[in-house]
């Protein structure tokens, strides 16, 4: 039996609202995207065509790309865009995916991301605590600012993985309760977040 659609998964409101927030987070973070190849060809054509290199444009085009992929990441899980092995899931039935999902995302990957999101708000505060620059000279100032980005975005997936356990929950055991998306939202085609 072949794999369902990732919309299978009905929607309860928590996850509705949980999913269409993180989809505009991911959606909005996307035109960074723009900036990163506004820094990377700015840089480029400063140190190939003027013979002047820039610490700052170069360390501020890895800041903006970590920031953008970051901020991306949730938006990856909510659409069910994230890497994962197809051979054996495709194999498994709706509801067999839905159990094993469930107990990958409780037992395995929101420990880790709260683990992680719990180290990295203090390694973000310590750095502003401190006024942590870059060592080049003439390279940026305030890196606290990218080192927040990090448990950001993992804060980010952490809510968009909640919202995949919620709607795994919800199929399994009808907890909490099934909802369909507003009329507006299904004559747009977009039905699910």
């Amino acid at each position: 039996m072949p794999a369902a659609p990732a919309d299978a998964l009905p929607h309860n409101k928590l996850s509705y609202w949980l999913d269409k927030a993180l989809v505009a987070v991911g959606e909005s973070s996307s035109w960074i995207w723009l900036l990163v190849l506004a820094v990377v060809l700015t840089n480029v054509f400063s140190r190939f065509v003027m013979s002047r290199g820039s610490i700052a444009l170069e360390e501020l085009s890895w800041h903006l790309f970590g920031a953008a992929l970051m901020l991306a990441l949730a938006y990856a899980v909510v659409r069910d865009d994230h890497v994962r092995v197809d051979v054996l899931r495709e194999k498994f039935t709706l509801r067999s995916q839905a159990i094993i999902e469930l107990l990958a995302i409780l037992i395995l990957a929101l420990p880790i991301v709260v683990l992680m999101v719990d180290a990295l708000v203090p390694f973000a505060y310590q750095s502003f605590v401190h006024g942590e620059r870059s060592q080049a000279p003439s390279g940026l100032p305030h890196r606290f600012i990218f080192k927040s980005v990090l448990p950001l975005g993992l804060t980010l997936v952490a809510l968009a993985l909640l919202s995949r356990a919620t709607r795994c929950s919800t199929l399994l055991f009808n907890f909490p309760r099934a909802f369909k998306a507003p009329s507006r939202d299904r004559d747009r085609g977009h039905s699910q977040p």
